[in-house]
């Protein structure tokens, strides 16, 4: 089945493949019903299924049932996503359906209430499709087989790899992941996605696994800033400013390396400089800076972030680790044995340097419309055994900054690499707003498309 939008879609596309609000279009004109688009969708799901392993738990009979329910529902009663379906990350309990967390240790577990997130998208009257697979406790860097849509012998980055291959590969056209380190912006740049990590906080994160509460950070997948707007607003994401409309040619954007800079690949390095050379020439203004000195060492901003994430984590899987260590990975149960020998004077001095870094990102921040930062080392890597480094997005995560991945460039063996545009603290209506203004001549220009290779 495809469908015609004259208006926001000029080419036919398959049910399965439309954008968020162009399905809203569709229900709200009464051209398909939600129980058409779900079996659209799951049709998708089974044809592909068994390539990208998006699905740590998926029951096609369950989502037809949600679906008609939601049909039944009168017109002047419907939230602002329904119908729509969207893909939750195995980390976050569903009511209705498994809660696993990648963990042998919690096989067949099922919560008795949603999580915040869940229950907010599910009033907007979105369509829960799925939990989405995820390294165990989001902390390993291999585990889930959930395949690259692009190229299934490449990962498609942890540990929201179900969410982001699930978007990718057409199969839904949001979903939801949870960002430590860089686990958010760097599926979405190794799979050729849209996607935001909020400012810190501005999600709840009640009722889903934590692994450090300092860093975890809720975010979306998307296949267009529009999606990302529409789901941000569900969220009641605002800024205390009105956002106010930016010519391209108005913007001033920053471009920082980072201190992680001599970890970028040659297609990292391509991307950000044909970004710049490509906002240039569309009249933006550009200026390559450095982080102001007192964040900008490598060793100690490193150094400050294992602290903390290590020590909370510690907290975060005791009780796991107390049930039956036996059933959890190594990696965590040396978390939680402090193996690293961090001290509770270590963590405080570190939480401290590291609260005090976020008025100074801040304060740089407001001096231009955006920052433009890398968003992954380079493009996928090959095999599944090793999802990449969060390298270039800690840092990012760690200051409680909104960070949206543009996907527009390729690497060298044509999978896409993606940028990351950066503002301030509770800015995320004006990142999204400036950074729709600065994809627009990216994705023209830069070589790829979001649909990629399928």
């Amino acid at each position: 089945m495809t469908h015609r939008l004259s208006s926001t879609m000029p080419v036919a596309k398959p049910l399965y493949a439309l954008d968020a609000v162009q399905v809203l279009d569709l229900i709200k004109a009464n051209a398909i019903t939600v129980e058409e688009y779900a079996e659209a969708l799951l049709n998708r799901v089974r044809d592909r299924n068994s390539t990208v392993k998006a699905w740590a738990y998926i029951d096609a009979d369950f989502v037809l049932r949600q679906a008609r329910v939601l049909d039944e529902i009168p017109h002047d009663q419907r939230g602002p996503l329904h119908g729509v379906a969207i893909g939750i990350k195995d980390v976050m309990n569903t009511k209705d359906m498994p809660t696993q967390f990648g963990s042998e240790l919690y096989k067949g577990h099922q919560s008795c209430s949603d999580s915040a997130a869940v229950g907010i998208l599910r009033a907007a009257g979105s369509l829960i499709f799925g939990k989405t697979t995820t390294t165990e406790f989001t902390v390993a860097n291999s585990g889930p087989e959930t395949t690259n849509p692009h190229d299934p012998n490449r990962t498609p980055g942890g540990s929201s790899c179900g969410s982001a291959a699930a978007v990718a590969d057409l199969q839904i056209p949001l979903s939801l992941g949870v960002q430590t380190g860089g686990s958010v912006i760097r599926p979405a740049s190794y799979t050729g996605l849209f996607a935001m990590k909020p400012t810190y906080s501005a999600v709840s994160n009640e009722g889903q696994k934590s692994f450090s509460i300092t860093f975890d950070t809720i975010g979306f997948f998307a296949r267009s800033i529009e999606d990302l707007q529409l789901i941000a607003n569900v969220f009641s994401i605002k800024d205390d400013e009105p956002v106010k409309d930016t010519l391209l040619t108005d913007t001033s954007v920053a471009l920082v390396k980072t201190p992680m800079w001599s970890q970028a690949g040659p297609g990292t390095v391509a991307a950000l400089n044909k970004a710049a050379t490509i906002l240039e020439n569309n009249g933006a203004k550009v200026v390559e800076i450095s982080l102001p000195t007192e964040v900008g060492d490598e060793e100690a901003l490193s150094r400050r972030q294992k602290v903390i994430f290590k020590a909370e984590a510690h907290a975060a899987f005791l009780r796991e680790y107390r049930l039956d260590k036996t059933k959890i990975g190594p990696e965590i149960r040396r978390l939680v044995e402090n193996s690293s020998d961090y001290t509770h004077s270590e963590l405080t001095q570190a939480l401290d340097k590291h609260a005090s870094t976020r008025t100074i990102i801040d304060q740089m921040a407001a001096n231009y419309s955006a920052i433009i930062a890398p968003s992954a080392i380079d493009e996928a890597p090959f095999g599944l055994d090793d999802m990449g480094s969060p390298a270039f997005n800690t840092l990012w995560t760690g200051f409680h900054v909104p960070v949206i991945n543009i996907p527009a460039f390729t690497g060298a063996h044509g999978m896409p690499i993606g940028v990351s545009i950066v503002a301030g603290r509770f800015r995320d209506q004006h990142l999204l707003s400036i950074a729709k203004v600065l994809s627009e001549p990216l994705m023209t220009e830069g070589g790829w498309k979001v649909t990629g290779k399928l």
